[in-house]
């Protein structure tokens, strides 16, 4: 579960790239605690451009997986610093969690062509830190470990986040 305010931007990114690049390994969920009621163009154009599937893509609000029926997370990543700083409820099952703090692309200001870049770089962030989740060896971490393994992927220096 990728968790933001908006769920308009950075979490649809990240869970486009994780169901795109994550093969049958991980199903990827996004949300936000006030979601916009539609996603933003740019970042919808971006990922139809990296040959993302946006059809099924939406804003949704986090109450909609905390229903009774909904099927806990084993991960769940904030992505925004205003969903960080949120009290955000407990999950079900404790799953392992980190902030994986990306600069709002959708608050950028000015043409087009720099709104797209700031979009890019998000992704590009976003696409580092989910490969090497990805990458990691599951199966042979315990808790602890991969509690730090997350962790560590939210350490990347400020440059690479706007390389």
């Amino acid at each position: 579960m990728f968790l933001c305010t908006g769920n308009s931007a950075r979490s649809i990114l990240a869970e486009s790239i994780l169901r795109h690049e994550g093969g049958d390994l991980f199903r990827s969920y996004s949300a936000g605690t006030r979601p916009y009621p539609e996603l933003n163009p740019f970042a919808l154009e971006l990922l139809k451009s990296k040959g993302h599937d946006t059809s099924t893509l939406r804003a949704k609000n986090l109450t909609e997986f905390r229903q009774s029926d909904a099927r806990p997370f084993d991960f769940v990543f904030t992505v925004c610093d205003r969903a960080a700083n949120e009290t955000c409820p407990p999950w079900p099952g404790q799953p392992i969690s980190a902030h994986w703090g990306i600069p709002d692309p959708v608050k950028v200001e000015g043409t087009d062509a720099e709104k797209r870049l700031a979009f890019q770089q998000a992704y590009g962030a976003l696409r580092r830190r989910i490969m090497a989740f990805a990458a990691l060896p599951l199966a042979s971490l315990d808790r602890v470990a991969l509690q730090h393994a997350v962790d560590d992927l939210a350490r990347s220096p400020r440059e690479e986040i706007l390389s």
